[in-house]
């Protein structure tokens, strides 16, 4: 009986509830190709509104425990953001123009604004996004985002991808444990060993696509071999050939490494997200297949390629969907509780952040 209370007493009081995406290929298609028409029409300059358009349809089909996210930005602020970018790229260009050795100064110079203008983003973004009328926050400084996204990035390439565990768990870090929904904040940890799990599956896709292009590789260079004799041919044949193995092998590595980043990420994903909590009490949870993902985002690009863009909008849905509702949260409490807590301070931090959301600067 003792046996059986303790176990009565672990249970959690709330299941996890899975998030929902109520949104459909169709009524975005509506959406979507108004956007790309009126972009082409001005030039562009309407992309930052339709890219209003695009995130209040996703945030607001969105829905977690009844409830749909919102998204308060507006067109006019994304495109001043852009203005300021666009502005400083064509100084940066006049300046190397007037004198080369210029572009050490201006690189340098970027070099150093870069994770600013990074952690400008994540914060614009954050400030723009709502649920239950509260407000989220992003709280880190361009220190942290030069560590965790330069500097991880940089140590990634290097590494060939041996150390893109750190550079995982720096990235997700950072954003993460510096994001505030209202006052509450988020947390996560992933481990390193669970990171590098994670990467054995992709590291084995690069190593035995790599034999794979090795052979082929080999087979077609046999091939080619006779053509390479000057009394055989004047030389355009075997221009083409090699020039196709080329492309092939493009192709190839192509193949395999994006195969291995998309199967790497899902499991990323899962492992940040299943370590994550609100406040400390609510738990959060991922569970993507990561071959079905990859299946998802591979097909996606090759359906979106074949009917020249037109499909776009039905792949957006199609993946945005899958991620949403393999996504869920368990709340520490009554639900009833929760909520009426988080609408209680909702007002306060949304009439807060109303005046403190700046430009964004599309980093």
């Amino acid at each position: 009986m003792l046996f059986k209370n303790q176990m009565l007493a672990d249970t959690p009081a709330n299941p996890f509830q899975r998030a929902k995406f109520t949104g459909s290929a169709s009524e975005y298609f509506g959406i979507w190709i108004v956007n790309v028409l009126l972009t082409i029409v001005t030039l562009g300059i309407y992309s930052a509104w339709a890219k209003v358009r695009r995130n209040r349809y996703f945030y607001g089909n969105t829905v977690l425990l009844g409830r749909a996210f919102e998204y308060h930005a507006t067109g006019k602020q994304i495109f001043i953001g852009r203005l300021i970018v666009f502005a400083a790229i064509i100084i940066i260009n006049v300046i190397t123009t007037i004198n080369p050795l210029f572009s050490l100064v201006t690189t340098l110079a970027i070099f150093v604004a870069l994770p600013w203008l990074i952690m400008r983003g994540m914060r614009f973004n954050a400030r723009v996004t709502s649920y239950r009328n509260v407000r989220f926050d992003f709280v880190g400084g361009a220190g942290g985002a030069f560590v965790a996204v330069i500097l991880g990035s940089l140590l990634a390439a290097i590494s060939l991808g041996l150390l893109a565990p750190f550079a995982s768990r720096w990235l997700n870090r950072y954003v993460f444990n510096n994001l505030r929904y209202g006052d509450r904040p988020f947390h996560t940890d992933p481990r390193i060993g669970s990171l590098y799990r994670a990467l054995v599956i992709p590291a084995l896709i690069v190593v035995l696509g790599s034999i794979i292009l090795a052979v082929i590789g080999l087979g077609a260079a046999g091939a080619v071999m006779p053509l390479l004799d000057g009394a055989q041919t004047d030389g355009r044949e075997a221009t083409a050939a090699i020039v196709g193995l080329l492309y092939l092998a493009l192709f190839g590595v192509f193949i395999a490494y994006g195969l291995a980043a998309l199967v790497y990420r899902a499991a990323v994903h899962n492992i940040v997200w299943s370590s994550m909590t609100i406040d400390g009490r609510h738990q959060l949870r991922s569970d993507l297949g990561r071959g079905r993902y990859a299946w998802i985002a591979l097909s996606n690009l090759l359906v979106t390629i074949c009917t020249l863009g037109l499909m776009r909008p039905w792949a957006a849905v199609r993946q945005a969907r899958y991620i949403v509702e393999h996504t869920a949260i368990r709340l520490d409490g009554e639900i009833d509780q929760v909520v009426t807590a988080v609408d209680a301070r909702g007002a306060a931090i949304g009439a807060e952040y109303m005046s403190m959301e700046g430009f964004d600067f599309g980093f």
